[in-house]
């Protein structure tokens, strides 16, 4: 089973949502490959990654990320993207395990 690790044990979570966001955005243009963030992504997590590959037509641009930790090696953010016109919204879950964080939710709003 897999083991929960505490925040302070875990590199910092601001830097790697900033940089997931941004390959997730570009994943969901079809500029990316999904397996280059598959090692942060629980199997499930990656499979819908996968499915929605190339369905974005424009490359959104991040506006806007809020990182919260309701729990010790929780992390729950937010993340506002710009799509042409129009603006949606990322939620996104870390849960630190086995020494690293892994991203248990991922959905476009």
């Amino acid at each position: 089973a897999p083991k929960p690790t505490s925040s302070t044990d875990l590199p910092d979570i601001n830097e790697l949502i900033f940089h997931f966001i941004h390959s997730v955005v570009e994943i969901w243009a079809g500029r990316r490959n999904a397996s280059q963030v598959q090692a942060m992504c629980h199997h499930l997590i990656f499979a819908d990654l996968q499915r929605k590959a190339g369905q974005q037509k424009l490359i959104g641009r991040v506006r806007k990320i809020k990182v919260t930790e309701p729990l010790d090696g929780i992390s729950e953010t937010t993340v506002t993207i710009r799509y042409g016109d129009r603006l949606r919204v990322v939620a996104i879950r870390f849960e630190g395990l086995d020494g690293r964080w892994l991203c248990t939710a991922l959905t476009l709003i």
